[in-house]
């Protein structure tokens, strides 16, 4: 009975620690998410305007999943140390509806990476249309080609349709007048005291679309992947978080079965918040007849349990 109940309690501390230490796992997973979503929200901020707003959804719902994600390891945890049946039964629902949103998330990002493409040759060239007229434009425009040292769309030779000073000048297409954001290197001419001519020398051969397609298709990619991947690992999860509960609900019904039978076998009785042997037990093998008064007892007789045999 001892080794019995030797490997039952191990059996419960077992359960127990795996719960944890997988509550634990999913919290590190939660703060991935959370910090891959942030990233890819702050690179969509910087391009916004070349980004159309349901781009960011996916990155703003992974954020919400990781810290989701945290509050249902919490409740793990607590179930776990509890061994509440009932807390890891929700623990596995909740789980699982994390799980939903997770799929959710990647399908979302697997749609929004078949967009980018149009999206950005779009959102491209209408920019340099505008680039003259709004300030807030040009200042997405030129943050765009210094940073990711590009000029254009395509080539340097699209501002040629956009670019005013093409438009005034009769010069050939080698000799397209760029902004200064798609300069590589600049130097300063001073015509008089108060007058300074800034001169382009080296223009960035290459034209934006490829490093924005490239970025903005990547960072779709991983929000599909990883949320793909953890969801997979979420339904793990589920069916682990079901078994442990099984399992806990077993042992204790074990532990509890076990517990009655000793006290049925030691002829336990619980009556008035007290406890003693009953009076009629197959323990003791006698029968009391009659209660005498207080502080005289009428003798005890024998009453086999069994038939006599004459």
């Amino acid at each position: 009975m001892a080794n019995r109940d030797l490997q039952l309690n191990s059996g419960m501390k077992c359960a127990k620690y795996m719960l944890i230490i997988v509550s634990f796992m999913f919290a590190l997973t939660a703060i991935l998410l959370i910090m891959v979503g942030t990233t890819i929200q702050a690179i969509f901020g910087d391009f916004s305007l070349f980004i159309d707003g349901h781009f960011s959804s996916p990155p703003a719902l992974l954020i919400a999943i990781g810290f989701i994600l945290i509050a249902v390891a919490t409740l793990g945890a607590y179930g776990a140390v509890k061994e509440s049946v009932m807390v890891i039964n929700l623990y596995g629902v909740c789980l699982f509806l994390v799980f939903i949103l997770e799929v959710s998330a990647a399908i979302a990002a697997f749609v929004m990476q078949s967009q980018v493409r149009g999206m950005l040759m779009r959102t491209m060239h209408q920019a340099l249309a505008e680039y003259e007229s709004d300030p807030y434009v040009a200042a997405g425009v030129d943050f765009m080609q210094s940073g990711l040292e590009c000029c254009g769309v395509n080539q340097p030779e699209d501002w040629m349709d956009y670019y005013s000073p093409n438009k005034n000048l009769t010069i050939g297409s080698d000799d397209v007048i760029v902004p200064n954001s798609c300069c590589g290197s600049l130097e300063e001419d001073i015509t008089d005291s108060t007058h300074t001519q800034v001169t382009c020398h080296e223009t960035f051969n290459y034209g934006c679309f490829r490093k924005m397609n490239f970025i903005v298709s990547q960072s779709a990619m991983l929000i599909a992947t990883g949320a793909t991947t953890v969801a997979f690992v979420q339904l793990l999860g589920v069916l682990c978080a079901f078994m442990l509960a099984k399992t806990l609900r077993r042992n204790k019904s074990i532990r509890e079965a076990r517990r009655w039978q000793l006290q049925q076998s030691l002829g336990v009785l619980i009556s008035g918040g007290k406890m003693g042997p009953p009076q009629n037990s197959a323990v003791t093998g006698y029968q009391q007849l009659d209660n005498g008064e207080q502080g005289i007892h009428e003798p005890y007789t024998y009453t086999p349990q069994s038939p006599s045999v004459n």
